[in-house]
């Protein structure tokens, strides 16, 4: 595949979402139609190319490549819960038909451990199982007093910046400790299983470099595992799809049910079933490519981005 090939096939679309979610309130993304497929190239702003040249390979991974058979058709999903005020929490939960797990975010700037509390109290008022999500946000005797705070929980996933926290926490209290971005922003992957940091792998398609490495992470690193998404539209959910699909076992809930966060995706996406998702392929609509397409000035930053990126790609 050849750069001029990609950027003749790349649209660039600005989805805009329900709540703020980590920070943004509008969702912008390139696409890519390829021979095998689309594939979505949505690294965050703040991330420089070294970084966001995996989410370009995952990309063109699922646009030029194709993704591995299925060993599943649907995929069990968990409900998102946005760091909002507890009043909020059935709103939110309606988007999330039959979900059995809710994955709830805390350690939002500005807020304190009494909003966490509140928020995950009114979840687990209406959902049995509930896991949070701190995205490092904590410091080591922070994360302590809080899990004795929130109660009984699935696991913390990232409480802690550092593997050495994680490993540190993992001691001192008996919740189960999930990593995320000690994974897929570490130099080595595996470090945090070398290092017994965590009980539960959240593993990413797009930041980790696509379908094919998640599955041989999941094979590497030991532990049971979490696919979840990075605020993906239609097309990088499917991929997440694909990649929960491929795994020989799954024994938590996915956290691939992000897409209800937008207001509109580029596709009609299906329904969840009893917090299920079908394993399918998605092709956006163009009429929602059109009108969702991000502005000249947007669509030549992703432009541009793209050119960074696919320079520090593997020939």
């Amino acid at each position: 595949m050849t750069l001029d090939d990609i950027l003749d096939r790349l649209h660039v679309v600005a989805l805009p979402m329900r709540v703020r979610f980590r920070g943004i309130t509008v969702r912008e993304l390139a696409l890519i139609d390829g021979p095998a497929g689309w594939g979505e190239f949505g690294a965050f702003a703040e991330y420089q190319p070294p970084e966001a040249a995996h989410w370009l390979a995952a990309a063109l991974e699922s646009a030029y490549r194709g993704l591995p058979p299925p060993v599943r058709d649907r995929i069990p999903i968990n409900a998102t819960v946005p760091a909002v005020d507890a009043e909020r929490v059935p709103e939110v939960l309606a988007r999330f038909p039959g979900a059995r797990t809710a994955k709830v975010k805390v350690a939002e700037p500005g807020q304190t451990l009494a909003d966490d509390v509140a928020r995950v109290d009114a979840v687990r008022a209406l959902i049995p199982t509930v896991r949070v999500d701190a995205n490092g946000g904590w410091t080591l005797d922070e994360a302590v007093e809080a899990a004795k705070a929130l109660g009984a929980l699935e696991y913390l996933e990232q409480p802690c910046a550092s593997i050495a926290e994680l490993a540190e926490l993992r001691r001192r209290i008996e919740t189960p400790v999930a990593a995320d971005e000690s994974i897929r922003k570490a130099a080595d992957p595996l470090a945090v299983a070398k290092a017994g940091a965590a009980d539960i792998a959240v593993l990413k398609v797009a930041p980790l470099g696509g379908v094919f490495a998640l599955v041989k992470i999941a094979d590497q690193i030991g532990m049971p595992v979490v696919v979840s998404s990075a605020i993906d539209s239609a097309v990088g959910i499917s991929a997440g799809l694909r990649a929960a699909a491929a795994l020989p076992e799954l024994p938590h809930a996915c956290g691939l049910g992000t897409g209800s966060l937008f207001v509109e995706d580029i596709a009609e996406t299906p329904a969840q079933v009893d917090g299920y998702l079908p394993v399918q392929a998605i092709t956006p609509d163009p009429a929602r490519l059109h009108a969702l397409a991000a502005s000249p000035q947007r669509r030549q930053w992703w432009i541009d981005r793209v050119r960074e990126c696919h320079r520090l790609l593997p020939g």
